[in-house]
Formats: structure tokens, sequence, C-alpha cells
């Protein structure tokens, strides 16, 4: 395996940058499939990648990876992969959690009666501690948590990062803002000083792939009270974004919620949803109907 992944490192290196007429019909190809644009300001994190991809397949030059790409999904898939950004770790911006355990979810169940089915929505889920912090903070902060059917999905259109969503083992880094009491409630020692969640945990969340610039697979998500939307819009441009606020208004119940990253807003690309400003933060939501 070492020796392995050292032939790989030696040939993607020998490969060449892509030329700037390359350079654009990869972006363009990204831009289309995944809605995040790439520019030359990145141009030594798109040439590494794609050496990497081209190393991997056995190719030279980018006029037959290209190629590839046009007839094989599987290595589209596997290059969407190779440049998706997973940084995040549990309890990330939590005065959102508090706002949806203290302010949220008290509005919504105002419609619901006991039993009823509450989903929650958290994409790109990355390697599951978004998701999975949203499923402490309830068992933790809600006192209503278990008189009603709580269900959180996680989505992501990294395959890969799904995952290791699924075997739920992290590094310290992800745990950093959990309390000791916490991390000894919610996970076990794993090897090498890693921290696996307990099973109880893994099970409450569904993970599911998601392209969420492509309406045919936010529709097969179903509809959602609630959905966490958090530093992804800031990877699109302004076409790519009306988009997918667009699929996220259709996937929300009427009177659901969005939650967007600290650094997003929904000013200039929506005027369809309500602007809500909480104590602990600003969330937008669709209006109900009438």
């Amino acid at each position: 395996m070492i020796r392995r992944r050292a032939e790989l490192l030696e040939r993607a290196r020998a490969l060449p940058p892509l030329s700037a007429a390359e350079l654009a019909v990869l972006t363009d190809f990204l831009h289309a499939r995944t809605g995040m644009r790439f520019g030359e300001t990145k141009r030594y994190y798109i040439d590494r990648r794609v050496a990497d991809r081209m190393a991997e397949t056995r190719l030279s030059s980018f006029a037959d990876y290209h190629a590839l790409l046009r007839s094989e999904p599987g290595e589209v898939e596997r290059l969407i992969n190779s440049f998706t950004i997973n940084e995040t770790y549990f309890y990330r911006e939590e005065h959102q959690l508090s706002c949806l355990s203290q302010f949220i979810l008290p509005e919504i169940i105002r419609s619901k009666q006991p039993g009823e089915k509450i989903r929650i929505w958290s994409v790109p889920c990355s390697s599951g501690e978004e998701p999975y912090s949203i499923a402490i903070w309830l068992l933790e902060n809600w006192a209503l948590v278990d008189a009603y059917n709580v269900e959180i999905v996680g989505s992501d259109i990294d395959t890969d990062i799904i995952a290791e969503a699924l075997e739920a083992d992290y590094g310290s880094r992800a745990v950093m803002r959990l309390s000791p009491e916490l991390i000894n409630s919610y996970f076990a020692p794993s090897a090498n000083g890693r921290f696996r969640l307990i099973q109880d945990l893994r099970e409450s969340v569904t993970f599911t792939p998601c392209n969420i610039t492509d309406p045919a697979s936010v529709a097969r998500q179903g509809r959602f009270d609630v959905i966490f939307c958090r530093n992804l819009l800031i990877y699109f441009d302004a076409a790519a974004r009306m988009r997918c606020m667009e699929h996220l208004f259709a996937s929300l119940v009427p009177g659901g919620y969005v939650c967007l990253g600290h650094s997003e807003s929904m000013a200039r690309i929506s005027e369809r949803f309500i602007t809500r400003r909480f104590p602990q933060a600003i969330v937008y939501q669709r209006p109900e109907e009438l």
C-alpha cells in the first residue's frame, strides 16, 4: 500500500499543470454538476486534485481524462469527492442549536401532536459532526425530545465522506468543543486516541447522498421542518445560490426554517423567505400557506 501510494504520488507530480483552456473546461464541468465555482485563484488546489485522479486512472493527458469523465459516472463521483471541503467539528455555531431548542422547535410543535414526526435535515453533513451534534443537543437541551418522532437526516454530495459519517470515528479536534461529560456520555474510546460515537447515536441519524443543485436529488429527500445548510453557499456563484434556495424552499413544509452559516445571508438570493430574528440567531422561514 505504501509503495503504491508513492508510485501514484510520483506519477501525479510528473503531470504538467492544466493549461488555461483545460482549466476552464474542468471548472465549467464541475460547476455544471455541483454549483461550485473554482477559478484561477484555486489553480494549485485544482491541479493537485486532477493530477491525483489522472495518476489513479493511469491517464497522461487531460483530453483523455475529460473523455473518461464524460463516459464514466463513477469517475465523476470520485473527482467531485476529491474537491469537496469537509472541515467541521461538533457543536459548531452552537448558538443556532440553542435557537433550535429554545425557539424554532417550540414554534413547530404548535401545529403538531405528541408522537408526530419532526424532520431535520443537515446538508451538507460532511463527516457527520453536524447532524450528530443536533442529536446530542436535543437529547441534552430539549425536554420534549422523546415526546415527538424526531428524524434527523444528513446528506452530502461526497459519498466518501458519508461513509466516514456512518463510521462516526473522530479525532480530538472534532470533539474539542464538547465537555468531558458529553464525551463520556456519547463516545467510546477508539484506537489512537480517537472517539467513536456510541451505537444509539449512530443509529439516530440517516445519511443519504444528495446534490443540492439537482432538483431531483433534493426532491428524493422529502420535506423537512428545519434545514441546516451552513457554509455551502460561499462556494457557489449567484445563479447556483438562487437555484439552491429554490430547492430548499420546496423541501420545507410551510412554516419550516432554514439555518445558514454565520457568514451567509438570504439577502440578494431569495425574497420568498421570511427573515426571523431570534436572540441567538437569524434564520429564514418559509411562509405558512393561507
